[in-house]
């Protein structure tokens, strides 16, 4: 079954608008934000691997959401490995396989694997039987659903400290970090939220976005759709806002995050970056733990995905560069954390020394959530 087989119109979910992920107990609800800002469609899958088609051609997308939707998607994995096979051997062999399928969907992401990780860990290995274990990663991916609005929540008001006392606050991001790149409020865009909902923001610039337009379609769209001031920029012109003293912070989401505090972004987030430093303007990342990669300390490191050259010679689907020429199309850019002014958690606001504050949030949270932390990098 097809992905655009299985769109559902938004009449039948007006009580979902907006909200990106919904599992119902039988299929995980996508809304397809390919095709926003013209439509709200939603996609109903069925099968994992409906899932995975989803999170590869970004009809879902943004870090914690796609953890959310392969947890979700596991589900899906286990129903069919149970049907696949009588013995339990070549069961749990299929759904190892259905789910690591899943997770090379996107290999930049970390929340991704560090989702299946979790399950797969954590339920799957210790259970006797896959009939056993389903209902087990049913409770697991909502416990995960439930932790990232939770965290989104908990990294809004941490981010908010960081502008106490100010008010008339303009804000410039890039991509999109908020609820339709998570199961909550969002990132970057959470503390946004929480801004606007002090009457400390004065509007948010929002840069396009190339090549995939992900600020124009969908961060000005969900702004502008909660009533939250909004000014579209080209992703040129974000140097030019911040020469002319439009901008007083910058805040980003992210979907790698090492020990020493590089951080992978959409690419043209290290520009971004590279500006504020040259203008003194303070550079943020709002991130959730599950973001930290605690393998990794050195930005190079990270993985970058590399995506179709067609994304990057046409525009809407019109082409707009010579047929033959070559295409370099980075989906992330890493920003070294000496540029980074701080990194904004569900456990509160880290500043530098990176290597030791992370440090410090890894023990605190193994600490704390010492009975569900088999699954966590070391």
């Amino acid at each position: 079954m097809s992905l655009e087989a299985a769109v559902h119109s938004l009449d039948t979910l007006k009580s979902e608008s907006m909200k990106s992920i919904t599992w119902n107990g039988e299929s995980l609800i996508l809304l397809d934000q390919t095709k926003l800002p013209n439509q709200e469609t939603y996609i109903d899958c069925t099968d994992w691997r409906q899932v995975a088609e989803a999170i590869k051609k970004l009809r879902v997308r943004g870090a914690p959401a796609i953890g959310v939707a392969a947890g979700y998607g596991l589900i899906l994995a286990a129903k069919e490995a149970i049907a696949s096979a009588s013995d339990e051997v070549t069961q749990r062999a299929n759904f190892l396989t259905f789910a690591n399928t899943l997770k090379e969907t996107r290999p930049t992401a970390i929340n991704l694997a560090w989702a299946i990780d979790r399950i797969v860990t954590n339920i799957v290995f210790p259970s006797d039987a896959m009939v056993t274990a389903l209902p087990l990663i049913e409770a697991e991916a909502k416990a995960i659903d439930l932790e990232d609005q939770r965290l989104n929540a908990a990294m809004a008001k941490a981010g908010a400290t960081l502008f106490e006392g100010k008010k008339g606050i303009r804000i410039l991001t890039h991509c999109n970090a908020g609820a339709l790149a998570t199961a909550g409020l969002g990132t970057a865009l959470g503390v946004v939220r929480e801004l606007h909902a002090n009457n400390q923001l004065e509007r948010v610039y929002a840069d396009e976005t190339r090549p995939l337009l992900q600020g124009a379609r969908l961060t000005a769209f969900e702004l502008h759709h909660d009533g939250i001031p909004v000014t579209l920029l080209t992703d040129n012109m974000a140097a030019y806002a911040m020469q002319q003293g439009l901008i007083d912070a910058v805040i980003v989401g992210a979907d790698r995050i090492t020990t020493e505090g590089d951080v992978a972004n959409k690419i043209g987030t290290y520009g971004v970056a590279l500006a504020a430093k040259a203008h003194n303007i303070p550079f943020y990342v709002a991130a959730p733990y599950s973001t930290f990669d605690f393998t990794l300390a050195k930005g190079s490191d990270i993985p970058i995905e590399m995506r179709s050259a067609d994304e990057v010679k046409c525009f809407a689907g019109t082409p707009t560069a010579p047929e033959g020429v070559e295409v370099l199309n980075p989906a992330f850019d890493v920003t070294p954390h000496e540029l980074v002014s701080a990194i904004i958690t569900e456990e509160g606001v880290l500043t530098a020394p990176y290597n030791k504050s992370i440090t410090d949030l890894h023990y605190r949270f193994t600490k704390e959530n010492s009975s569900i932390v088999s699954y966590l990098r070391l």
